[in-house]
């Protein structure tokens, strides 16, 4: 009797240990440093066309009060890279403080025809669907949907400097996500992201393998005009720090300093840190595990 009573038992234990595998199985907790983090993976953001979007999401394991949010955005010349790729990042904004999440979003590619699916401007709907999602679940994570900011490397840094810059006028809005949160930002780190591309074009160094614009400066200049964001710098925008390596070989320092004269001759905020000696790799521009300008930036703009 003893013995069967033990093995219901056992058997119930074992109900309850396989039942929270499955309710749990994206959410990961992590003890590193002193401070401890939840980590939720996978999560669908939206949909871009009949594709899901997801991210994977970071945030202090005992915070209760509404704090600021980071969205980070990838590099991978916009047609291709991971959001893997900002995990570290992540789980350091959430063991300083902040909700963070690393996003994917529609990468440009060819059909078997060589005609681009996911053409400029469905990477700009994308990212601005993220800021709406975080909004609309800003109960849910202890958001403070006035206190997002943003940071993306490369194909990143240009899409982080768009969703800072652009507005609602500008018709990049798109139709992904509950359109009555906005997809506004309060603070964007852009680490070595194009301003312009027609003289990035011109520069002529480097081409992404899939052109996302479709063509040329000169059979679309305005498809060009319209991606650069340079073409939306304005007195009211929210502030910026900018982050480049004088060796890059993709993405000129010049890119940098163009943006850093139009947004001073607006009257906005802009920071601008040349790295000398440096590449272009994430690693070699900043590391997030320790104090650096864009945590400083960030707790600066966002705390």
């Amino acid at each position: 009797m003893i013995y069967l009573k033990m093995q219901r038992v056992l058997r119930v234990l074992l109900g309850f240990f396989l039942l929270s595998i499955v309710v749990c199985h994206s959410v990961y907790a992590g003890t590193e440093d002193k401070h401890s983090y939840l980590l939720e993976e996978d999560l669908v953001y939206g949909k871009g066309n009949d594709y899901e979007l997801k991210l994977d999401l970071a945030r202090p394991a005992r915070e209760k009060r509404p704090i600021p949010a980071l969205v980070f955005i990838h590099s991978g010349s916009w047609y291709t890279g991971s959001r893997t790729y900002f995990h570290t990042g992540i789980k350091e904004a959430a063991k300083r403080g902040y909700v963070a999440v690393s996003i994917a979003y529609r990468h440009a590619r060819l059909d078997k025809n060589g005609k681009v699916i996911n053409a400029f401007p469905a990477q700009i709907y994308d990212v601005k669907c993220a800021v709406r999602w975080l909004r609309a679940n800003a109960a849910k994570y202890s958001i403070d949907p006035d206190r997002i900011g943003t940071a993306g490397h490369g194909a990143g840094g240009h899409l982080a400097l768009m969703l800072g810059l652009t507005t609602p006028s500008d018709g990049l809005e798109g139709e992904c996500g509950d359109l009555k949160y906005s997809s506004r930002v309060q603070a964007v780190v852009s680490l070595v992201g194009v301003t312009d591309f027609i003289s990035w074009y011109h520069w002529g160094k480097y081409w992404p393998k899939i052109n996302f614009l479709e063509g040329s400066p000169k059979n679309v200049p305005e498809v060009y005009k319209k991606a650069s964001p340079v073409t939306y710098v304005r007195k009211n925008a929210p502030p910026i720090l900018s982050i480049y390596g004088d060796l890059s070989p993709y993405v000129p320092t010049s890119q940098a300093e163009l943006l850093d004269s139009m947004m001073k001759e607006k009257g906005a905020s802009h920071t601008l840190i040349l790295k000398k000696n440096t590449g272009h790799r994430v690693h070699e521009l900043v590391d997030f595990s320790k104090d650096n300008p864009i945590w400083n930036f960030f707790d600066e703009h966002l705390k």
